[in-house]
């Protein structure tokens, strides 16, 4: 006699990633970038400001940018307008600008009793770490993203690598200038991390007129 095999019933789950965001993480927009410093400066933290500003202008990994240390932004009693450090990805140098406003932050944040002694440019609050961790920088970067009621799964570590490069390839068009100051050492991870495609090419090409 045969027996008819029903299927089995599971209880409903809902997946891991709905109602998330998944894939690569949006850059910031200007304005987004203005919302989260008003907040910043007006809660009056001094790290959160000088580590949201230094995020945006190094360009940096989360790994690189939690490692930095004193001396990598700061000499002669007073920050360095341009820095460079070996990325721990690829074993390569990279060079950044520091801005008039990052170098403001960098300069109260240096000088506030918390960093008394600390080598490292963010010191963790933990005890088991000398310095600041991606997962605690993620977390805080969650806080920013918040802040200003955007989706957090859309945005991640990432988008602070992300946020000044996409300004400036949408104002230049400069792949180049863009790879460079990733520290990528090929263009096709450049064109990959950006995003670009066809209409992107082809927008360029419409504005040049022979």
């Amino acid at each position: 006699m045969s027996i008819d095999l029903l299927p089995v019933l599971r209880p409903d789950r809902p997946a891991w990633n709905k109602g998330r965001i998944i894939g690569q993480k949006r850059p910031l927009l200007p304005k987004h970038v203005w919302s989260i410093r008003v907040r910043l400066e007006m809660a009056g933290g001094k790290r959160d400001l000088a580590l949201f500003n230094m995020a945006i202008d190094s360009k940096l990994r989360g790994c690189d940018l939690v490692c930095l240390k004193v001396r990598d932004v700061f000499a002669a009693n007073r920050v360095k307008e341009r820095a460079s450090i070996t990325q721990r990805k690829t074993g390569k140098p990279v060079r950044f600008e520091i801005s008039e406003t990052t170098r403001q932050s960098l300069e109260r944040w240096i000088a506030d009793p918390e960093m008394t002694g600390s080598d490292y440019l963010w010191p963790s609050r933990m005890h088991f770490s000398e310095h600041l961790s991606t997962r605690q920088y993620a977390r805080i970067l969650r806080k920013w993203v918040l802040s200003i009621g955007l989706e957090p799964s859309a945005y991640g570590t990432h988008s602070m690598r992300r946020t000044k490069v996409a300004q400036l390839y949408k104002k230049t068009g400069n792949l180049r200038a863009v790879q460079l100051l990733l520290g990528h050492t090929k263009m096709d991870s450049t064109v990959r991390y950006l995003g670009v495609d066809l209409d992107d090419a082809l927008t360029l090409s419409e504005s040049v007129d022979l």
